[in-house]
């Protein structure tokens, strides 16, 4: 699988997924979340569990849950269970199956091409995109969500612990929370309300969120805006989050003003990428707690340089 990968550069808004099929529709899902592609490996059930939860399967020596996409999504199929392909993806410190039909190849593309007008209406809340290639529309879907769906305690990871004594933790010299404005690019709606929330509870309540890197640079080119901070995600359409942090750091306005990566991905040479186009830190989702403190670190430092 990883042989097949088509290499891209840094910031050039394109990047790869793999495209499966579910019935007879193609869906894809970001190669950087991607680890190998395998034959039906079996299942073992794990009692009271979601319906689309098939039960743990073992991989290399380690146990991974299955999570059955036909079943969490309704597609009907009479296919026999042995024909089936499995995805294992790594996301979110995390690694698991995607029970599939069958895996048809990799395209290289452009976060231009990803299309969110029906998205959380006509698509629902599970499909992000949709990508037109040779004829035919292919849906990318927000896999955080389904995961968090399908396993509840997952998502108690997004959420800061509102007891937490937010003073002891916040840098002397930050000052006030809410004298600082930051921008928040994240196309996953639930994400986006998640991080929201965290923030908040950091004290931080000067927040505005947009859906997608071009939105995030067309705020922060705005003569009569000033943001101090930027977090964004990597995955997101129109621009992403490499891009846009590439574009920021040649433009001498956004020279010092801090950057944070918040990525589902955490392979290394994400790490790398994101630190080469100029990004001051990238956190793994689902580090709620470290991004917040991560916020504070970063604009007390930016103060006591005198760069806000």
């Amino acid at each position: 699988m990883k042989d097949d990968k088509i290499l891209t550069e840094v910031g050039t808004n394109e990047w790869q997924v793999v495209v499966f099929l579910l019935g007879e529709q193609a869906f894809a899902i970001n190669v950087d979340k991607t680890r190998e592609i395998l034959r039906w490996t079996g299942v073992r059930p794990v009692p009271q569990s979601h319906p689309a939860m098939l039960g743990i399967t073992t991989v290399r020596g380690e146990v991974i849950p299955l999570i059955d996409l036909r079943t969490y999504l309704g597609i009907d199929s009479e296919r026999e269970r042995d024909l089936d392909k499995v995805i294992v993806a790594e996301f979110n410190k995390m690694k698991l199956g995607f029970v599939v039909d069958g895996v048809e190849r990799i395209y290289r593309i452009s976060s231009e091409e990803l299309d969110s007008t029906l998205s959380g209406s006509f698509l629902g809340d599970d499909a992000l995109y949709v990508i037109k290639r040779e004829g035919r529309n292919i849906l990318l879907l927000d896999y955080e969500r389904i995961v968090q769906v399908v396993n509840p305690k997952i998502a108690e990871a997004y959420h800061l612990d509102p007891k937490r004594n937010r003073r002891s933790v916040l840098p002397p010299d930050l000052g006030d929370p809410n004298d600082y404005k930051i921008l928040v690019a994240e196309d996953s709606p639930l994400i986006r309300k998640l991080i929201q929330d965290a923030l908040g509870v950091g004290g931080f309540h000067n927040v505005e969120l947009v859906s997608h890197g071009k939105a995030a640079w067309d705020r922060l080119v705005d003569p009569d805006e000033r943001f101090d901070l930027l977090i964004t995600d990597i995955e997101m359409p129109k621009m992403d989050g490499l891009t846009l942090t590439r574009r920021l750091r040649e433009d001498d306005r956004f020279a010092t003003m801090k950057i944070i990566v918040y990525s589902s991905i955490m392979a290394e040479d994400i790490r790398r990428k994101a630190a080469s186009v100029g990004a001051d830190f990238q956190i793994t989702k689902p580090e709620i707690g470290s991004l917040v403190d991560e916020v504070c670190l970063l604009l007390a430092e930016a103060k006591a340089a005198g760069k806000r």
